[in-house]
């Protein structure tokens, strides 16, 4: 946890380019796509549609723990554990809470690792796809 304090007011928000949403968006649907065409042919489980829908909703309520926390100064959540949620597959529910709790969206470092956490996530999906394919079957 980071210690409280006190909330930072007046940051704006970024729009545009910045958000990430001409990225981010069609990035959503493709992994969507991704999951489903893998549950599909067998090389993920049925529950994996499921399990990614909860994590996103975790990440989210996440995010408005810690903007809640922040408003109220009391213990924050620490950026890595919103960062580990992102790289656990929570990454489209975090980038939905940046957006619109409006927190943790303006700061550029955090968004930075945040970018790499989605970054290193679809490419752990996308190598075990490739490395499934390899060895069809239920998973």
């Amino acid at each position: 946890m980071v210690r409280p304090g006190p909330a930072r007011r007046g940051t704006r928000r970024q729009r545009g380019p910045a958000s990430g949403a001409g990225v981010a968006l069609p990035l959503m649907v493709l992994y969507a796509g991704a999951i489903a065409a893998g549950v599909w042919l067998g090389h993920l489980p049925w529950g994996t549609p499921a399990a990614s829908a909860l994590l996103q909703l975790l990440a989210f309520f996440a995010y408005w723990q810690d903007k809640h926390a922040a408003e109220r100064g009391r213990w924050r959540i620490q950026e890595r554990t919103l960062h580990l949620w992102s790289l656990a597959g929570g990454w489209a529910g975090a980038w939905f809470a940046q957006q619109v709790l409006r927190h943790k969206s303006a700061k550029a470092s955090f968004r930075q690792v945040y970018w790499a956490t989605v970054v290193l996530h679809c490419a752990a999906l996308a190598w075990f796809g490739w490395w499934r394919l390899g060895s069809p079957g239920p998973a």
